[in-house]
């Protein structure tokens, strides 16, 4: 490698045209020497490696400090007016004034003013004014660079500032150059991230669309109200009209509108259609197929159940290579969605995101005092900033990272998980904390100075460093520092809470943040660090200080408070489902008398109805465990619900069709069950294959907790079907023989004296029958039912796209839980979101200037390049590109190698065979390309920030860029930047789709044609809301799916009946809008958890309503009237007791559940399918088909009497 020499170690011209070019003119008379200006040089390299981003800028700010040690005019503005005897000849200077034009320094401001340092995130002049970047002025920059004791001027300068002579002297007014403008060596212009004046029109976000409004209403408000109107109007217009014309025909008025009111028999006018052939031939094999697989089943019952328990044991034998994902990353985010797989490109290339323990820590006491400055007003300091309470929080952050814990044998401390971005150089942890300020030490927090009657302490010390987090030197007499014992910066922003603005002495709220290494595939140091956040959790809890209160929060704690929320709701579920067990097992029995009652009882039949449900459920997770498809939460709560909703209606619909049956004469019990099968099953196959055919097309979701639950609840329910009628059917077959026999129920080996023995009709079969089917069905009840169910359809409408989107992760932690009060704590005291990255995919050209130019944001960089383009959104992002150029450039100390060996030589080491990376030529002033940019890029990348060069890029790029090829191509890389505070669902929504909107726009800005690469953000919380970016369309496409799947298969199942398909789907359809009404009610927001349960009331209601609609394309009364009745009379009290008596006692427990994410999204919405399920299907849809139910089936009529004729049942038909 070749050796540049440092050209102020050669002559005073080189010297001076490196520092000073102003002055280089004829002899170069100047009124400094070679030695002079080496100190200067020295003294310039921080302010060189931040400000000599923008030209002009540095230019004036080098012209100030020229002009006062080399200027030949020295004499016009500067004047010693103190001095010291040194020795007997010689006499020092103490204190200079420097007279400087206000013009000059007003314009050197301004070149600088916006100025940025892109690894902190913060403007230069935070770090080189002694105070924020905000309360910097010309005045008070220059007054402090010239201040004595901040180190860096060799003895006291006074500036006076005026732009006219004053005292006979002559203010310094050399030319200065703007920021926009180049200089005379032909540097460019700043780059707009640092010069405002530059940039182009700042870009108008689009306006905010506003709310769609008719007469100032809410629109769809409006629409719905006129279109309910409108239908009130057209619809009792008709009936009207109806009403009239059956007066005028004298006919009844449970006539069927618009239709013929003769009763239907086989006598009637006009043959069968096509299609009612064909559906009454499909309806008789289903009947005769059912009839004899019933009869089978009762002949030879230890045969079927035998076989079933078999089976049944063999499928859930799965459950033993059963696993359950808890990790929120693999339920809710798809492998293939872009999220998860720029998570996994970005763990891959630059490793995972860092757990993180956190403490938010405030204070009941009222401590706040006040600070009086030496000049200038009173500084107010908050309670949480009292000295006392620093030592004591100081006092929990030492016990805190002196915790260890125990894994496998070993002990685990903190140092042996925690970020040291340093090490091995500085072991130190990080400790995002405001006692880093201080360096974690007691003695340092309690430094007190008086200097000149200057009173220095902490407060002086905490001023100094929100300012300038990355201070070395905070100029006291301690020269303490402000940079962390990591080695890095603590960001007040970062460490203090609860302030406005940037009045960081109000802060009302410490955060500490202790940063810990995660682990992609590695269990044995992951479970390290889970065992020593474990320790750290327990200690906070039972950590007492009456002076602090603290909000804390550990990476595990959600998972943790997720798996204790699901036990502590286990005893609750239990006793909901015992509620359920205990009413099915007693309602499912029909007591003819007291006498009879322990012979009626079908205590064990309910009980046996139950177990076939939990088999179908656990045969369905056995079978799906063999395959290797783990469960989730959701399964295990949901699906039972779902399969005991859908399988107890079908116990209902067998067991109490045989209840009211009578036996034909000369029929045997397996005929009467055959029989009777063949009428119910087809409805029961009706519900249960739609349902399954919905549910494993639902599976079509990317989500995978949509997608999972799909799969496991379409098995489980078609399984529970089957076991129904072959298992149950041959139990019930037992059942009645144990009654006939006249034994008790349970005790069945008691046999009881024989008695006469009498069916009746259930009570509650009597009032479907006999009060209220025909109410429901009156003429004047009917148009109400109308009005009142559109009228909640209209109101559901209205209201559907006002429903909350996303998940408050508050109501997923349980009511006690102490996440709670950190989340709080979190929205009400942090003052920054979550970090962001704008990663580079691996194949931009970083060697070339055209790909550093679409990237960078200093001097040349592209106007729409990754780095501006982020800084006019948002602010400067962390640009390793950009620091890089700083550090390498010449006049930088900061890139120099040992000549002898060409290995890296840190600018804090003295040794003279450290020589400059670049030579002080024009071509070396360039940016460094090709294989010199890779040259020294792993110097900068390996080079520890220091005193003499803060710009070595170690602590913040180290994980930043992705070296490949042996250090000779830069692969994929990122540049990091800060969300602002985002506290709702919507807030981290919309930040997301700006950071990709962002994103789409620097990819097609920097991305050369038929290149495959592109920049992405990357986020730690992206993977969890990406869903909410779909999730209106995958509600939209799980619904609808499910819904055409009903659709379909009802149609064939019913016989080829469109319109009877199409009147199921549509009631369903209600249903699922009033959901959306309740849902918004009842502020519950839409997610992935709601939808699935939205999925799952497509499958409920599927039950609600197709049982009812077959029942009535069956019947042969005469009138849409009285086939609606028989159907609401015979399914509808089956439904009633089977669905909504058996949900309704165990959904309100769910209300006691201590789990939030359960009482809304389990008891709620549970009680809303389950309410709204029943209306629809018991009121709604039997008046619908009173009004618009299909025809009777004249081929069913046919054959209904064909098959009764001579029986009787034969009067029936007519």
């Amino acid at each position: 490698m070749k050796a540049y020499k440092d050209s102020c170690h050669c002559d005073l011209s080189h010297c001076l045209q490196e520092l000073c070019p102003g002055l280089v003119y004829g002899d170069n008379k100047v009124c400094c020497n070679t030695q002079q200006l080496r100190t200067l040089k020295k003294n310039m390299q921080v302010p060189l490696q931040y400000l000599s981003r923008c030209p002009a800028c540095f230019f004036n700010f080098m012209t100030l400090f020229c002009e006062l040690t080399c200027s030949p005019r020295q004499s016009d503005f500067v004047s010693a007016t103190n001095f010291s005897t040194f020795d007997k000849n010689t006499t020092n200077v103490d204190k200079v004034s420097y007279y400087i034009s206000q013009t000059f320094a007003n314009a050197m401001y301004n070149a600088c003013s916006d100025v940025q340092a892109p690894s902190t995130n913060l403007k230069a002049l935070s770090l080189l004014c002694g105070r924020d970047a905000s309360e910097c002025t010309p005045n008070n920059w220059i007054q402090y660079m010239f201040d004595i004791n901040n180190g860096q001027v060799p003895f006291a300068i006074d500036p006076d500032f005026s732009d006219v002579p004053i005292a006979g002297m002559t203010p310094m007014s050399n030319v200065t150059f703007n920021c926009t403008q180049s200089l005379d060596d032909g540097s460019g212009p700043c780059s707009c991230q640092d010069c405002s004046e530059a940039c182009g029109p700042t870009p108008v976000a689009p306006p905010v669309l506003p709310t769609w409004t008719i007469l100032g209403l809410d629109a769809m408000t409006v629409i719905m109200w006129c279109s309910y109107v409108a239908f009130l109007i057209l619809f009792f217009g008709v009936m009207l009209g109806a009403w009239c014309y059956r007066r005028r025909m004298v006919t009844s008025e449970y006539g069927p509108i618009l239709d013929s009111n003769q009763p239907q028999s086989i006598n009637s006018d006009g043959d069968a259609t096509c299609c009612e052939t064909l559906g009454e031939r499909f309806e008789n094999c289903l009947r005769v197929l059912f009839s004899s697989w019933g009869s089978l089943c009762v002949r030879h019952p230890l045969t079927v159940i035998l076989t079933s328990v078999v089976l049944v044991l063999i499928c859930s034998a799965g459950l033993s290579y059963m696993s359950i994902t808890t990790n929120p990353v693999e339920l809710w985010s798809s492998p293939s969605s872009r999220a998860r797989q720029e998570k996994d490109y970005f763990d891959q290339h630059f490793g995972p995101f860092f757990r993180t323990e956190q403490l938010i820590i405030t204070t009941p006491l009222n401590a706040s005092g006040v600070f009086s400055p030496t000049s200038g007003p009173d500084i107010h300091f908050s309670s949480i900033l009292n000295i006392s309470l620093l030592h004591q929080v100081l006092d929990l952050q030492t016990e805190i990272a002196k915790l260890t814990a125990e894994y496998k044998g070993e002990t685990v401390t903190f140092k042996d998980i925690c970020i040291s971005p340093l090490a091995p150089y500085n072991d130190n942890c990080t400790i995002l904390s405001l006692l880093n300020y201080y360096q974690n030490s007691h003695e340092v927090l309690d430094h007190e100075d008086v200097v000149f009657y200057v009173n220095s302490d902490y407060h002086t010390h905490f001023l100094y460093c929100v300012s300038s987090p990355t201070a070395l030197d905070d100029t006291s007499k301690s020269h303490d520092p402000c940079m962390g014992t990591f080695g890095g910066p603590v960001f007040p922003w970062l460490a203090l809470g609860g302030y406005e603005g940037t009045a960081y002495n109000n802060a009302t709220a410490l955060v500490i943040t202790f940063p810990v290494h995660n682990y992609l595939n590695d269990t044995d140091k992951l479970g390290k660090a889970l065992a020593w956040e474990s320790v750290f959790v327990n200690f906070v809890k039972n950590y007492d200080n009456p002076n602090l209160t603290i909000a804390f929060s550990s990476e595990r704690s959600i998972e943790d408070e997720i798996d204790r929320e699901s036990n502590s709701d286990i005893t609750t579920i239990v006793i909901s489902y015992v509620i359920m067990f205990v009413y099915i097992s007693l309602a499912l029995g029909h007591i003819n008398s007291f006498w009879t009652l322990l012979v009626d009882s079908k205590i064990s039949l309910g009980i046996a109805g139950i177990l076939i449900v939990l088999s179908s459920v656990a045969c369905s997770l056995g079978i799906f465990s063999y395959i290797g498809i783990p469960l989730t939460l959701i399964v295990i709560e949901v699906i039972p619900f779902l399969v005991l909703a859908v399988g107890v209606d079908n116990i209902f619909i067998i067991v109490q069709t045989y209840q009211r049956d009578e036996r034909m004469p000369e029929e045997e019990l397996h005929q009467q069950i055959g029989r009777i099968l063949g009428e119910v099953a087809p409805s029961m196959f009706l519900s249960s294959f739609s349902e399954t055919v919905a549910f494993f097309l639902g599976a079509l979701s990317s989500m995978p907790a949509v997608r999972t639950f799909s799969l496991f609840a379409g098995l489980a329910v078609f399984i529970d079907f089957l076991l129904q009628i072959t298992c149950f059917v041959s139990l019930l077959g037992l059942d009645i023989r144990r009654q006939e026999a006249n034994r008790p129920d349970i005790l069945c080996c008691v046999k009881l004296s024989d008695g006469q023995q009498e069916k009746s009709e259930g009570c509650l079969f009597r009032f479907f029958k006999k009060i209220y089917a025909p109410f429901i069905l009156k003429g004047w009840v009917r148009p109400l039912v109308v009005a009142v169910f559109v009228g909640m359809l209209s109101f559901s409408i209205a209201v559907v796209n006002k429903v909350e989107i996303g998940l408050d992760q508050r109501l997923a932690m349980p009511d006690d839980s102490y996440v709670l009060d950190y989340f709080g704590n979190l929205s009400e005291y942090l003052h920054t979101g979550p970090p962001v990255y704008f990663v580079v995919e691996d194949g931009h050209d970083y060697k070339a200037p055209e790909g550093q130019n679409a990237v960078c944001g200093g001097v040349g960089c592209n106007s729409n390049s990754l780095v501006q383009q982020i800084y006019t959104i948002s602010n400067v992002p962390s640009s390793w590109l950009d620091d890089y150029f700083d550090w390498v450039k010449p006049q930088s100390s900061c890139c120099r190698y040992y000549n002898s060996t060409g290995a890296f030589c840190n600018a804090s080491v003295v040794d003279k065979t450290c020589v400059p990376c670049r030579p002080m030529t024009p071509s070396g002033k360039q940016r460094p390309n090709g294989t010199e940019f890779m040259r020294f890029l792993p110097m900068f990348l390996s080079d520890n920030p220091n005193i003499k060069c803060g710009k070595g890029g170690h602590a913040a790029y180290s994980t930043a860029v992705d070296l490949k090829e042996n250090n000779t191509d830069v692969g994929a890389t990122y540049f990091m930047s800060y969300h602002t505070i985002l506290k709702t669902s919507s807030d981290f929504i919309d930040a997301l789709k700006m950071a990709r909107e962002l994103t789409d726009n620097i990819t097609q800005a920097i991305g050369p044609h038929n290149k495959t690469y592109s920049v992405f953000p990357y986020s730690i919380f992206y993977v969890f809301y990406e869903q909410y970016l779909t999730i209106v369309y995958d509600t939209a496409f799980n619904l609808g799916v499910s819904l055409a799947a009903i659709f379909v298969v009802s149609t064939v199942l019913l016989g080829f009946e469109l319109w009877s398909a199409i009147l199921v789907s549509f009631t369903i359809a209600m249903i699922l809008v009033n959901m959306f009404g309740v849902m918004w009610l009842w502020d519950i927001s839409l997610n992935a958890v709601s939808l699935v349960n939205l999925v799952m009331c497509c499958g409920i209601s599927v039950e609600f309503c197709s049982h009812i609609v077959r029942a009535f394309s069956v019947s042969t009364r005469s009138s849409r009237v009285e086939r609606a009745e028989e159907a609401l009379a015979h399914m509808g009290s089956s439904v009633f007791s089977g669905i909504t008596l058996t949900k309704f006692g165990g959904i309100l427990i769910l209300a006691l559940s201590k789990s939030q994410i359960f009482q809304i999204f389990y008891f709620r919405m549970y009680l809303s399918i389950v309410l709204l399920g029943a209306a629809h299907g018991l009121i709604f849809l039997p008046v619908l088909l009173s009004y618009a139910g299909p025809s009777v089936n004249k081929a069913k009529v046919v054959a209904a009497h064909n098959r009764f004729v001579g029986t009787d049942r034969e009067q029936l038909v007519y």
